[in-house]
């Protein structure tokens, strides 16, 4: 009897990828975003392209660099040499999110452009961490000398009054402002692998929502759900999606899942209501 084996979705592998915090794939993950927009994207091609680009900032460096030498000499071949930068004609193209494209094109966003920038950066052993600043991915790195925040467009050390200055639009907004507001370095936290990838795919959910494109929108709430097993709100926007869609079962599987967990609310009678609408629909149907 010949054995038979289950060759495993995109999805499979992202979950693989993600299961656990102690060996988050970080940048492989976010490569395999690409795969629902291009199926044929190798993941495995990806990641030697990378290790071929840290292969040659290595040969520019001796091996006893330190991490202030070695930062700029990064900077100079991934800005300078190479011609990364921000896609600030096409900023919503969801191609800026894909590792993949950009290798390829040089333009990303911000938070694309540091999830490479960054593989590069441990690669030379340096210790950065992404920053899920307010409207705006940064990244930061430990030095001797202190932290440097860096703004992944163009690779340049931000000041504390530039910072602040990013930053006080969002304060304005929120009310964070006089006896509420926050200091600066509550913002400049360092942001998980899982934290960033579901920025990641945050962004993307928002441009596909905007577009009313409804099966990449699904592609991406998939990923969101495998990401974020207690988030209870992916779910329901899962749910509403199939909805759209018109695939009732696993809308009202979602939905009524997001109203079982989901607690303290606003929105449960919305919700509750089109769980009713839905089942009336399939008694009907």
């Amino acid at each position: 009897m010949a054995l038979q084996f289950a060759i495993p979705t995109p999805l499979d592998y992202f979950g693989a990828l993600v299961r656990s915090d102690g060996d988050f794939a970080l940048f492989e993950a976010a490569v395999t975003l690409a795969q629902d927009e291009y199926p044929e994207t190798d993941v495995q091609t990806v990641l030697g392209e990378v290790d071929q680009l840290l292969a040659r900032v290595k040969r520019r460096l001796a091996a006893d660099a330190p991490p202030i030498q070695r930062l700029r000499m990064l900077n100079r071949f991934f800005y300078d040499d190479l011609g990364f930068g921000g896609n600030l004609n096409n900023y919503y193209d969801p191609d800026n999110s894909f590792p993949s494209v950009l290798l390829r094109t040089r333009r990303g966003i911000p938070i694309s452009l540091a999830v490479v920038w960054m593989e590069l950066a441990q690669g030379l052993g340096l210790e950065v961490y992404g920053v899920g600043f307010p409207g705006h991915f940064l990244v930061k790195v430990m030095l001797p000398i202190g932290q440097a925040v860096i703004e992944p467009l163009t690779g340049r050390s931000l000041s504390r009054e530039e910072l602040s200055e990013m930053l006080e639009p969002y304060r304005k907004r929120s009310g964070l402002v006089d006896a509420f507001e926050a200091p600066l370095g509550l913002y400049l936290q360092s942001a998980t692998p899982r934290e960033i990838l579901a920025r990641m795919l945050r962004n993307l959910k928002e441009i596909y929502k905007s577009q009313e494109d409804w099966p990449r929108l699904l592609a991406v709430q998939e990923r969101l759900v495998v990401l974020l097993p207690e988030s209870w709100s992916e779910y329901r926007d899962r749910g509403l999606v199939h909805a759209s869609l018109g695939h009732q079962a696993e809308a009202l599987a979602d939905l009524e899942c997001y109203l079982v967990h989901a607690e303290n609310v606003v929105d449960v009678d919305a919700v509750a209501e089109r769980v009713s609408l839905i089942r009336r629909q399939m008694r009907l149907s």
